[in-house]
């Protein structure tokens, strides 16, 4: 048997998603997540992009399994059409799996494909390969790192992750297993670099509770909050404090309808009794009492945030008097839509708040601080700064060398 590991990216270095990478042993491969990417503003007609699976035709009777970190769009986006082409199991976590199998309804694959969902700590056998399922924190909830045991060494993938050691919802990284890979010894870790570039350590997701909670002590009118709808922690705090002050809520667009049912439906969202209420209900209430949680924060054109500043959602539409609060860091690439979004708010007589004015969103990705505590835990023969531009990479790269002695 070969004593080689071979690990391919097909999507996720040098780039922002389409996170995918093979791992191949012998005659065994896995796919650790299969990511869609996000088109530039000047690609007219294209909704989505995807990994280039041409490369896997040559393994087509190897790919054993996919492997999923967690249920964000640049690691679960393209699972529909890599299983059109190789239909093999899929693993995740219960929130991802409820995602994965939403995304699996719509393209008419879900009585099709075998799931497996897994808990923290869970070992799974895949050919050559052992998996273990570490927790990890994000800003999603239910995330994985992931212990990939071969013959020859043990790779640490970390997915997305920050050291948050309070978070919102569910428990802290797991770093005890992590460092008991350390000292087993690891052969190399693949590690998130989208923050590589920041220095400290990214804050936990509490960290933006005071401030949400001032803003609405002072919003005399209705309150619109963009956040991305995978944003389960982030989600949880606005209707925590909504009901804090006796708001109701109101969630528009097709993307946060669906994650909040899910969410609720799985048991990681906490709605309170009567806290949430429709579009019509909403209608009758003061403008003192309610919050509307809507996507678009990307400016999306089609999204809710959009039409509700631009015409109309539904009836409904951004007015004097309104508060705005953009959740969300922005995705390069859709600053000037963004742009416009925030233009079409400010003609309609509406207040903006977005994170350069507030403490309202803090980002999922390891700062350099995160990076060394996991590297550090984990102790790798080898480092391989994933996920993230080139400037990413190198950044990470520099930072292990002149910090951590590597």
């Amino acid at each position: 048997m070969s004593n080689v590991i071979e690990l391919t990216p097909l999507g996720g270095l040098g780039e922002f998603g389409s996170n995918c990478l093979a791992v191949r042993f012998g005659e065994d491969m896995i796919l650790v997540d299969v990511g869609m990417g996000f088109p530039e503003e000047s690609a007219y007609g294209v909704d989505v992009c995807i990994p280039d699976f041409e490369f896997l035709e040559q393994y087509r009777d190897q790919i054993l399994a996919v492997v999923l970190t967690h249920g964000h769009e640049d690691h679960i986006g393209a699972l529909p059409y890599v299983l059109k082409k190789f239909n093999v199991p899929v693993y995740a976590s219960h929130f991802t799996m409820g995602l994965v199998e939403s995304k699996l309804e719509e393209h008419e694959l879900l009585g099709d494909t075998l799931l497996h969902r897994v808990e923290p700590r869970d070992v799974v056998e895949i050919g050559a390969f052992e998996v273990e399922f570490i927790r990890v924190s994000h800003s999603l909830v239910d995330c994985f790192a992931l212990a990939i045991k071969t013959p020859v060494g043990t790779i640490i993938h970390t997915g997305d992750y920050k050291v948050d050691e309070t978070p919102v919802i569910g428990e802290p990284i797991d770093l005890r297993t992590l460092r008991r890979y350390g000292q087993e010894g690891v052969l190399a870790l693949t590690s998130d670099s989208t923050n590589a570039t920041v220095p400290g350590r990214t804050p936990s997701e509490r960290a933006v509770i005071p401030d949400f909670e001032e803003i609405f002590s002072e919003a005399e009118g209705r309150i619109f909050v963009a956040a991305f709808a995978s944003s389960i922690h982030r989600l949880q705090i606005v209707i925590d404090v909504a009901q804090q002050f006796d708001r109701k809520v109101c969630v528009l667009g097709r993307s946060m309808v669906k994650n909040v049912e899910i969410a609720e439906r799985l048991g990681y969202l906490d709605l309170h009794e009567g806290m949430l209420v429709s579009l019509q209900e909403s209608r009758k209430l003061d403008d003192g009492e309610i919050v509307y949680l809507v996507t678009g924060s990307q400016g999306e054109a089609r999204a809710a945030l959009s039409q509700l500043s631009s015409q109309s959602y539904k009836g409904l539409s951004i007015q004097e008097g309104d508060t705005v609060i953009l959740s969300a860091r922005i995705i390069p690439g859709n600053e000037r839509a963004i742009s416009r979004l925030i233009g079409e708010i400010y003609k309609r007589g509406a207040a903006i708040i977005d994170e350069k004015r507030r403490l309202i969103h803090v980002s999922g990705h390891a700062s350099q601080e995160d990076i060394r505590i996991m590297t550090e835990a984990v102790r790798p023969k080898f480092v391989v700064p994933v996920h993230g531009e080139y400037r990413m990479l190198y950044r990470h790269k520099e930072f292990l060398k002149n910090h951590c002695d590597f």
